[in-house]
């Protein structure tokens, strides 16, 4: 459909972590827009595409390519990393769409990194948790102190994106020490670094542990909930089953 924009999110960005829909989006449009790592992630299949980025930091104006691409007549994708509703492009794509009231956007849901690192440890969000970011880019220290608060005395388990980058190095540290608050220091925890990419790594600690581990930005942290264990080196947060053990079986036959 001329005049329609996909704002596809692409998950980790290899091809077989994509859903279906988002490369049949991928597929139909003219021109692809997105930040340039995003954009190399795709590989080969999309370079026979028009291709369009910006540098970080400059998400507006990626967005507002996008809309005028569209009054072009042009099909258009807007790729984002994970899913472009989480911590992605979907919400200042409908803001600054309130200017361009004959193009329709559809958002194509994508892989997060909470769902992709999630797999990767075991089960770590098997009930109720809680997504923080530590970025305070967009949002004040303060406010996501207050958050990560309210997660431990909630007894949420807890997903962190972007717990450190090259100006944010102790952050981690810092929100440990917020939630050794109020939770033990053997709490299981873990953490993922570069999902679904190359040199894939995955460990499970606790949350002493954690306070002190070196991560990047591309490391996705996972606080279990205070039933949560490590069982043969996975992070598992229990659902609340009662299971009927093999040896209590025999002993009732």
């Amino acid at each position: 459909m001329a005049n329609n924009i996909y704002i596809v999110g692409m998950g980790p960005g290899s091809e077989e972590m994509m859903t279906g829909e988002a490369l049949h989006a991928l597929e139909q449009s003219d021109v692809i827009i997105g930040y340039t790592v995003y954009l190399d992630l795709l590989g080969s299949r999309f370079k026979g595409k028009e291709l369009m980025s910006t540098p970080m930091r400059q998400e507006e104006k990626r967005c507002r390519m996008c809309f005028e691409e569209a009054e072009k007549g042009k099909k258009v994708s807007l790729v984002c990393s994970g899913d472009a509703g989480i911590y992605g492009m979907a919400s200042l794509m409908y803001e600054i769409g309130k200017e361009y009231k004959d193009i329709e956007l559809s958002v194509i849901p994508g892989v997060t990194a909470a769902n992709s690192g999630a797999a990767l440890l075991g089960a770590p969000l098997n009930h109720d948790f809680c997504v923080i970011s530590l970025s305070d880019l967009l949002t004040p220290w303060d406010k996501i102190e207050k958050r990560l608060q309210a997660a431990a005395e909630g007894d949420f388990a807890i997903v962190l994106y972007n717990p450190s980058s090259h100006k944010r190095k102790d952050y981690l540290m810092r929100a440990c020490d917020i939630l050794l608050g109020s939770m033990e220091k053997e709490r299981a925890c873990g953490y993922v670094e570069n999902i679904g990419r190359e040199h894939t790594k995955v460990a499970a600690c606790t949350l002493e542990e954690l306070r002190n581990r070196e991560v990047n930005m591309f490391t996705t942290v996972f606080i279990g909930n205070s039933g949560s264990e490590i069982i043969n080196g996975k992070l598992i947060t229990k659902r609340g089953y009662q299971i009927e053990r093999n040896s209590d079986i025999c002993r009732d036959n």
